[in-house]
């Protein structure tokens, strides 16, 4: 709880120090969405050695604060869908054996990054982003000759860290006063289990997408 209010905080009063912020009318404070796709991994493949990266997703929303002429901060709240997956296939007998396991763990994250802006359109940035673990879950897909068959099992959250914190570094290009293209690499730095007496296990995550900034 004291690290969600952590988090909590770190946006409140970023948002709190933009206001005291002088901006111009061509640097104002902005607001926008965005979203896209993760390629996610687990560090030491969360006990499973051959563990590969996972496709998912990253969906929410930003605001952009000038600081000065050439550096801002954007806070975000985004929900990212982070994990990995483990695939195996192997032929016998005439058939196809496919076995796919994957560990997806949604967290709604806040990532608060500082932003230099090399030009109008392109931005470097590198920042903080606290993430809060609202589920977790296990998936299994077996086929035999493409022909189907899915599981999903529901984690207990309680075996998990609530809280997860990582450092992001990333670029973006707006090749459109209100709409850009983005990529991020984050490096989570906590491990997601609790009591957890092997290596520890962190989420790491690389997140291309779109992001749309209202008018």
């Amino acid at each position: 709880m004291k690290k969600l209010i952590l988090g909590l905080a770190v946006t409140a009063g970023t948002l709190a120090f933009a206001q005291q912020t002088p901006t111009t009318s061509s640097n104002p404070v902005t607001f926008g969405v965005k979203g896209g796709m993760n390629v996610s991994s687990l560090s030491n493949g969360a006990d499973l050695s051959d563990s590969k990266s996972k496709i998912g997703f990253n969906a929410g929303v930003f605001a952009n604060i000038p600081l000065a002429s050439s550096f801002s901060v954007q806070p975000e709240v985004i929900y990212n869908d982070l994990g990995s997956k483990v695939t195996r296939e192997y032929s016998a007998l005439g058939n196809t054996y496919r076995s796919e396991y994957s560990r997806n763990l949604g967290y709604v994250a806040v990532p608060v990054m500082f932003q230099y802006n090399a030009t109008p359109e392109f931005f470097l940035e590198a920042g903080p982003e606290f993430g809060f673990l609202v589920s977790a879950k296990d998936k299994f897909k077996n086929s035999t000759n493409n022909n189907n068959n899915t599981q999903v099992a529901t984690l207990n959250k309680d075996d998990f860290q609530t809280f997860n914190f990582g450092i992001g570094i990333g670029a973006g290009y707006y090749f459109l006063p209100n709409l850009g293209i983005t990529a991020r690499y984050t490096a989570g730095l906590t491990d997601i289990y609790k009591n957890n007496n092997g290596d520890s296990v962190k989420n790491n995550v690389f997140q291309v997408g779109l992001a749309y900034k209202f008018k």
